[in-house]
């Protein structure tokens, strides 16, 4: 079986090539991959190469496929695996494995044959044993794609803690009914969490504050995910562009009386904004510090009176695990949460190795890519007028006008159905 795929050889070294997979053993399984959604964390590993503490040292010799935020469909099944998936399935993984002798080993970083930037790849039997390799039952691929990115936004919401004067017991999770905070928020993850906090069926807060930079993220956050909406569920969300404040701290805190937050968000490995972060928190209060900083030296000050006297702390984590990963594909296949709002721009496999290196450049939130067809990446607001020659951008434009703007399943399938093969 031939496959196409995009393979890192070292620091900024990705190549689009294809080659032949060796035959599935018997533990093993063949795969189509269909979407990938792409990831900073990605961009990370290609610009450090073999220094990234997921790249193996050797993949000038042994390449690794990139990618790992994918969905698919299963082709061919080892006898191992036969009673548990069977052809046709759709899937995705849970990238962040953990496992014993090799905590950092991980799809799209570590492996010859596997990641989500490839047309087929051969799941190996450390992932199946690991409980890894998770069934899908959506309709549309590219909400299983986004199911890793909705993980670690559900792992990060159950990471927040909160204790009890004279108790040594960590309450996790946000404050239910208490004020939360998403700092620099408008970004794609900031969405997802913006739309969770609103919605899951756990603890939601009652002040939900949203801050950003860009006034036209902010607009379109306000757009797909309505201060009505939230009223719905008891919630008061606000948005609010701090670079028109003289003073975002105190802006902020008047929000909450005086009281503070609850639960502090950090969507943006900027110091400037963590120390806001932790200038707005309340007494017990959280600061959840989810963006990942490619410096590894990013420092920022934190008032230390107040983590003794007022009990604050801080928290981050690196990705969410398979119960959060589930609990993500559920939401989204009840219609729970919609993390399409992230999606700004589609692509096709052809896209893949400008759009990782040049990522922190391109404008908008996540780059979906179809590994099958040839496409260069395009933003969803394009379409209109790129479909004044093409038709077939002419038709995702209506769909995706009638539906808020939003990518879909019937832009998915339509695309699937007219673009050129890779």
């Amino acid at each position: 079986m031939k496959t196409k795929a995009v393979r890192l050889y070292g620091k900024k070294d990705l190549r689009l090539e294809e080659f032949e997979l060796p035959k599935i053993r018997d533990d093993e399984i063949l795969a189509q991959i269909i979407s990938d959604s792409m990831c900073m964390s990605s961009y990370k590993a290609a610009i450090q190469g073999a220094d990234h503490k997921r790249v193996p040292a050797d993949i000038s010799e042994n390449p690794i496929i990139v990618g790992h935020e994918f969905c698919g469909r299963i082709v061919e099944v080892g006898d191992k695996w036969k009673g548990k998936f069977k052809e046709g399935d759709k899937f995705t993984i849970q990238p962040a494995m953990n496992l014993n002798e090799d905590p950092y080993a991980a799809p799209g970083y570590s492996f010859r044959y596997i990641g989500g930037s490839a047309t087929y790849i051969i799941i190996p039997n450390v992932v199946m044993e690991s409980g890894s390799l998770l069934p899908y039952q959506g309709e549309a691929y590219f909400y299983g794609s986004l199911a890793e990115p909705m993980s670690c936004i559900v792992g990060a919401f159950n990471a927040s803690y909160h204790t009890t004067q004279g108790s040594y017991v960590h309450e996790m999770g946000i404050v239910e009914g208490g004020n939360l905070a998403i700092l620099a928020g408008a970004g794609p993850m900031g969405l997802g969490a913006i739309d969770y906090a609103i919605n899951n069926p756990h603890k939601r807060p009652k002040l939900v504050v949203v801050t950003d930079i860009d006034e036209d993220r902010l607009n379109r956050a306000q757009e797909v995910i309505t201060v009505e909406n939230a009223a719905k569920n008891g919630i008061k969300l606000v948005y609010i562009n701090i670079s028109e404040l003289a003073d975002p701290v105190t802006h902020l805190m008047s929000i909450t009386n005086g009281e503070g937050y609850n639960d502090v968000f950090v969507f943006a490995p900027v110091k400037p904004v963590v120390e806001m972060g932790d200038k707005l928190l309340s007494h017990d209060g959280c600061l959840n510090f989810f963006a990942g900083p490619s410096n590894t030296n990013f420092t920022a000050e934190l008032n230390f009176y107040n983590v003794h006297y007022n009990g604050t702390h801080i928290v981050g984590t690196s990705g969410g695990n398979t119960d959060d990963m589930k609990e993500s594909l559920n939401l989204m296949s009840e219609g729970i949460i919609n993390p399409a709002a992230m999606i700004t721009h589609i692509g096709g496999l052809n896209s893949v190795v400008d759009t990782i290196l040049n990522l922190p450049e391109i404008p908008g939130g996540k780059k979906l890519i179809y590994t099958n067809i040839n496409l260069e990446l395009t933003a969803l607001t394009e379409f209109a007028e790129k479909g004044k020659e093409n038709p077939m951008f002419a038709r995702l434009a209506e769909i995706t006008e009638k539906n808020n703007g939003l990518w879909s399943y019937e832009a998915e399938k339509y695309l699937l159905e007219q673009a050129k093969a890779i």
